[in-house]
């Protein structure tokens, strides 16, 4: 079970729905819902709050979408091998967005919506 998983999506429904199976597949103990980008990115610095087991993000937001949150997060990463794994969870299925996303190092996997069992289960891997 993954301590603490931030799931970061600009819709209501879909964190609450995205919540609602990590909770009742056991795969996390603790969800922490953003509803933008920058908001989980000053989480994400802040050393002062517990460690984020997985990110769980949203490729299409408004503002800041899913590409520049990952160029941002990396940016902000003295050492890349301590970022916190992201796992693209997105309406997305074009194979075009899955390449971009996956090149960079922090992704570890890419979940199209609706968030699965299957998919679920599978995050205890990826973020391992």
């Amino acid at each position: 079970m993954l301590e603490l998983v931030m799931v970061v999506d600009d819709n209501d429904a879909d964190l609450v729905y995205t919540e609602v199976v990590l909770r009742a597949r056991g795969i996390a103990r603790q969800v922490s819902c953003y509803d933008t980008a920058a908001a989980a990115l000053a989480r994400l610095a802040d050393t002062r709050q517990p460690p984020v087991s997985l990110v769980l993000l949203d490729l299409n937001m408004p503002e800041m979408d899913g590409f520049a949150f990952l160029r941002a997060y990396e940016g902000q990463q003295a050492h890349p091998e301590r970022m916190v794994p992201v796992v693209m969870l997105t309406s997305s299925p074009e194979s075009s967005d899955r390449l971009r996303c996956t090149a960079h190092v922090c992704v570890q996997g890419y979940v199209v919506k609706p968030l699965s069992d299957d998919d679920a289960r599978r995050l205890l891997t990826l973020a391992g």
